[in-house]
Formats: C-alpha cells, structure tokens, sequence
C-alpha cells in the first residue's frame, strides 16, 4: 500500500518539529487541531480515519473559531489575546487551500447573482439561487458566513 501524505499526517510532522524547534505557539495550535481531528474520528459509531476532505472541514471550523475569539477579544479590548487567535488562525491557513480575496469572492458572486436573475430567481428566492451557484465555485476556498454576506450585498447592489 503506497502511503499517501495526507493533510494528518503533514499536521502531525509539523507538530514534531515545532516542538523540536521550541515553537510554544505553533506546537500548541497543531495540538488542539489533532485533537479536534481525532474527537471528530472517534464521533460516530465506530472511530475511523478521516479523509483529507473531513480533515480540512475540522480545520476551517477551528479556524473559524480563532477568528471569533480574535474578534470578541478585539471588542473587549484584550488586545493580547486577541493576537494570539490570530497567530493560531494563521498557523491553520497554512493547511488550508488558498482563500479567495474580497475582489476574486465578489466576482463570482456577481456572476452567480447574474445567472440566477437569468434563471428567474428574483427577491427573497434569489439569496437561495444565488448560493446554490456560488457554493460549489468557491468550495472551501471562502468560509460560508463570508460567502454569504457577499451574496447578500451584492443583491441588495
């Protein structure tokens, strides 16, 4: 059986590393993501391997979570701690596929809100068509909040 590289195993081999290199932050974040994956292997049933797509959807959640805190810690003022979510969010891009810009994200969605109109999808149906276009041409490359906030403004444009 020829051994793929997956996204785990990668996460895993840069764990060590962090750790051999004293890096407390990255070390630290690797940690609560393998564990994340494994919660979510032993979820079901019976435990299993996940796969690379699986592994990917726990790593956008986590992500999406550090953005949060980073956030709520903003508002609060705990400037600190705040920095430190962010520093975690951007250990995770880096397992991540790339993310679409504002820019690459508005032009998808403006062309998914143009074939929509074409279709017939008009007023409040349309925020439904619109996603159903965009969800598949974005794929994990924007986070669906994100996605969704640019349909909602472009309909409302």
């Amino acid at each position: 059986m020829v051994h793929m590289t997956t996204i785990k195993s990668r996460i895993q081999d840069d764990l060590t590393t962090a750790i051999k290199a004293r890096d407390e932050l990255r070390s630290a974040t690797l940690r609560m993501t393998l564990a994340a994956i494994t919660t979510e292997e032993v979820a079901g049933k019976s435990a299993r391997e996940l796969s690379d797509a699986e592994v990917t959807k726990v790593i956008t959640r986590e992500a999406k979570k550090r953005r949060e805190a980073a956030e709520a810690f903003r508002q609060a003022g705990r400037d600190e701690q705040a920095d430190r979510e962010e520093a975690e969010g951007e250990v995770l891009a880096g397992y991540l596929p790339q993310q679409l810009t504002d820019e690459e994200l508005a032009t998808v969605v403006a062309e998914a809100v143009a074939e929509a109109r074409a279709q017939g999808a008009e007023g409040p149906r349309a925020m439904g068509a619109v996603m159903k276009i965009v969800k598949p041409k974005v794929g994990d490359r924007a986070e669906g909040g994100r996605v969704a906030a640019a349909v909602k403004q472009a309909l409302a444009g």
